[in-house]
């Protein structure tokens, strides 16, 4: 007879409360394989697949996709004894139930414990012994699953979602042109500009209104995270920003020389790299820059490492995924582990543990054209670099204005750890660091 048991939504990071769940890899009637991912969710740091602990069949889907559910809701039911190999139980098992009805501890480092649960029977129908875990005569009648509009569970990435989200799109609507009937982007877009059938959504999902022109959006998942981050943040740390522009054409000529060496061939080194590394090597000159405030403990604590936070935008929304050690990095090490934390970011996988626990950030907003900033400090940390655009313009060299590649920076700082004279070393170091990159030698 059949066995069932409910697989829960996990905890997959300290505090987490909740979670939306993006899309369905298996649909009723699927057979399993223990580990096998199953749902992708996304909680207020990140994008996460869940693999199920156990093998079998799965009968039933307890949500559908852009529901938010709370940690420990069952939200999968499977059959783990699908032939029913498992002896039928003639009476109620004693208090000491036997190892084949304990609860199956999940084999992924993660997760709420297992729920041992029956199918709901009939109404009427004799209630099963609580302690049994095989279905006995009668059989229960299946409870209907949660079947998605459209009758299917629509495949997408996370940045496809955000662009459907975004376009006002229904994913339930499209059929995808990818292998296995994967959504892509094109197909969004195409739904979007009315070149495919089934781009219309109603006004309730979209949360467009057409009578007053508005389109409203829930605050969750990245969005509701990095809101009460800030808040937080601004409304604790009394900020401080301080600017400096400096002339960084050795530090762009200094970068074509690495272009051509063996070193660094195939590496790709930005105006991050080096800040990244002129970050690392002026916070060791300056401890204060690199340690919190503790207003529980009452402490500041100096912190004898650097993991640094690279601010990224991605579909989901703004992130802060940390190089772990880095101020123990060479320039090449750092450039690789950049582009790493770059591309994991930008396909929506970085992990919430890869966001946690940084000593100081930085944000470039040069990216976008924008000369400057006055960034706000992540929660746990006391200082946060902003990198502007780097742009010809006059400057007097020798006491002859030339053209010249110009940098501005910005550094805000928590006044209750850091002085203003500790944040204006912190920040001429790294100024001088990426004016003259041999610099470096001297630190």
């Amino acid at each position: 007879m059949p066995t069932y048991k409910q697989f829960p939504l996990a905890d997959t990071a300290e505090g987490l409360t909740e979670a939306d769940i993006l899309s369905w890899h298996v649909k009723p009637g699927d057979t399993v394989t223990v580990n096998q991912i199953v749902v992708e969710i996304e909680t207020a740091k990140a994008a996460v697949e869940l693999p199920i602990p156990w093998a079998g069949v799965v009968t039933e889907l307890h949500v559908e996709p852009g529901q938010t559910v709370e940690v420990g809701t069952p939200i999968l039911t499977i059959d783990v004894d699908p032939g029913g190999a498992a002896a039928p139980v003639a009476a109620p098992a004693p208090a000491a139930a036997p190892a084949e009805e304990e609860e199956m501890k999940p084999l992924v480092g993660y997760g709420s414990k297992a729920v041992v649960t029956q199918r709901r029977a009939r109404k009427g129908a004799e209630p099963a012994p609580v302690a049994a875990v095989v279905a006995a005569p009668p059989a229960p009648a299946p409870v209907a699953p949660v079947t998605p509009r459209g009758g299917y569970v629509p495949l997408a990435k996370p940045p496809v979602r955000k662009l459907a989200k975004d376009l006002g799109v229904d994913l339930h609507a499209l059929t995808g042109s990818a292998d296995g009937g994967v959504i892509t982007r094109e197909d969004v877009e195409r739904a979007a500009n009315g070149s495919a059938p089934a781009a219309a959504v109603s006004t309730v999902e979209s949360g467009y209104d057409p009578t007053t022109r508005e389109r409203r959006v829930p605050i969750k998942g990245v969005r509701k995270m990095t809101a009460a981050a800030m808040v937080q943040s601004a409304y604790t740390a009394p900020h401080v920003t301080e600017f400096l522009t400096i002339d960084v054409t050795p530090m762009m000529e200094f970068r074509e020389k690495l272009k051509k060496s063996r070193e660094f061939a195939g590496v790709k080194v930005t105006p991050l790299t080096f800040a990244a590394k002129a970050v690392c090597l002026a916070a060791k000159r300056t401890p204060d820059i690199n340690a919190v405030w503790d207003e529980q403990a009452q402490e500041i604590v100096y912190k004898d490492y650097v993991h640094l936070g690279i601010a990224a935008a991605t579909p989901r929304g703004l992130i802060v995924p940390k190089v772990r050690d880095a101020d123990s990095m060479s320039l090449k090490e750092l450039a690789q582990a950049l582009t790493v934390l770059t591309e994991v970011a930008r396909e929506g996988k970085t992990s919430p543990a890869d966001m946690a626990n940084g000593t100081i950030t930085i944000t470039n907003v040069g990216v976008f054209g924008v000369d400057t900033g006055t960034p706000i400090i992540n929660p746990g940390e006391s200082a946060i670099l902003c990198l502007g655009a780097i742009k010809d313009q006059p400057w007097v060299v020798d006491g002859e204005i030339k053209v010249r590649k110009v940098l501005q920076l910005s550094l805000s700082f928590d006044h209750r750890v850091v002085d203003g004279q500790q944040g204006s070393e912190f920040l001429a170091d790294v100024g001088a660091l990426l004016a003259d990159p041999a610099m470096a030698m001297t630190y």
